[in-house]
């Protein structure tokens, strides 16, 4: 994923307006002059506004909390025993590969965005190794959400079919797919030579921009999961959607005033005086579906987010190689930290979630403490 440069957009030399620009053409012959100090003489920018150092600040933030959020939920599933199965090894995948997003790509990136013209100063293989490890951990960032949103949708509709132990293997299959599948994309420029990331003449460092592995990269890594995810939802929302009628058909009007209660876990005949329906309850049924709306509320939130982080990063990704047309820089790097930025919302939303983590966090502090 290309990182364009931050620094070009802030930098460059401020041209003279008004009155003095007809007064002060420069004549043949005349020659640029600079301090020996290297400082700025009137009319030029410093190397870094005030603007950019705030970006940059931002984006260290963003790296470090990353890298924290997700080794805290690493930390936490490790040392929880009840976190030992699913679906938290899906969650504990989404954060390996988030972790190392924060640690290995963002900050070389970040390098790459200060540099003077978004030139590598770095070789030709550390060049390599960052792209490599930049679509291998961000395309299996992207198909863990992906991963997680089938196994909530399997638990909500074939909560029957769909056992612990078959939960378990369907997960360990989702998880290693995940990863062939990132390495397969992510190795395939260095496999087969299917265009080049490091321009020695340009000292330019970027993903193969050969048409044909830009149309076989973008699809593999975002729209194909895109295509999964959507389909999820909609499922999910169908799901639920029959359920609520199928409740509302539940309550029935009666003419007279009777109160039957059987035995609890079993269905509840309730009838008020004030209304006269009779409402079928079951209280384990009840905690299913409380369990089943929170599920489908993150697996919502955690797709819209996932789509709006993603979504303009790769459509310019798909259309600029195509159309031989390009972005300027500035935007081209709102868009890719934009994307890198869903590695640091991912753990937020899910254990936002989760009564569990938040009590694990609780009592991992004051253990430490």
């Amino acid at each position: 994923m290309e990182a364009a440069n931050l620094s070009a957009a802030a930098t460059g030399v401020a041209l003279p307006s008004g009155p003095e620009a007809s007064n002060s053409s420069p004549s043949p012959g005349a020659v640029v002059r600079s301090t020996p100090g290297g400082a700025a003489l009137p009319g030029r920018q410093p190397p870094f506004s005030v603007f950019t150092v705030l970006v940059v600040t931002l984006l260290v933030l963003l790296i470090a909390a990353t890298f924290l959020w997700n080794l805290l939920v690493l930390v936490t599933i490790l040392r929880v025993r009840a976190f030992h199965r699913v679906p938290h090894n899906l969650v504990a995948s989404t954060a390996v590969s988030d972790v190392l997003v924060a640690a290995l790509v963002m900050p070389l990136s970040l390098v790459s965005e200060l540099s003077a013209g978004r030139r590598w100063w770095l070789g030709s293989s550390l060049c390599h190794v960052w792209i490599s490890f930049d679509v291998l951990c961000c395309t299996a960032s992207i198909w863990n959400v992906a991963a997680i949103a089938l196994d909530r949708y399997w638990t909500i509709t074939r909560h029957l079919q769909y056992p612990l132990r078959t939960r378990r293997r369907a997960s360990t299959l989702m998880i290693a797919l995940t990863w062939a599948l990132s390495a397969l994309i992510a190795l395939a420029p260095l496999l087969i030579g299917w265009g080049e990331a490091y321009d020695a003449q340009l000292q330019r460092c970027q993903v193969s921009q050969e048409p044909s592995y830009v149309v076989f990269s973008t699809c593999g890594a975002f729209y194909l999961p895109l295509g999964v995810v959507l389909f999820v939802y909609w499922k999910i929302y169908k799901a639920a959607k029959f359920r609520f009628g199928r409740h509302r058909r539940a309550v029935l009007p009666l003419p007279a005033t009777v109160q039957v209660k059987e035995a609890p876990h079993e269905a509840e005949m309730v009838f008020k005086a004030r209304r006269p329906t009779l409402t079928f309850q079951e209280s384990g049924d009840s905690w299913r579906e409380r369990k089943e709306k929170r599920a489908a509320m993150m697996v919502g939130i955690l797709m819209g987010v996932f789509v709006l982080c993603w979504s303009p990063f790769f459509l310019t990704e798909l259309i600029s190689p195509l159309c031989a047309c390009s972005l300027p820089p500035i935007w081209k790097s709102i868009f890719l930290w934009l994307g890198y930025s869903n590695s640091f919302f991912n753990p937020l939303i899910y254990t936002a979630f989760s009564k569990n983590y938040s009590n694990a966090f609780k009592s991992l502090f004051t253990k430490r403490r």
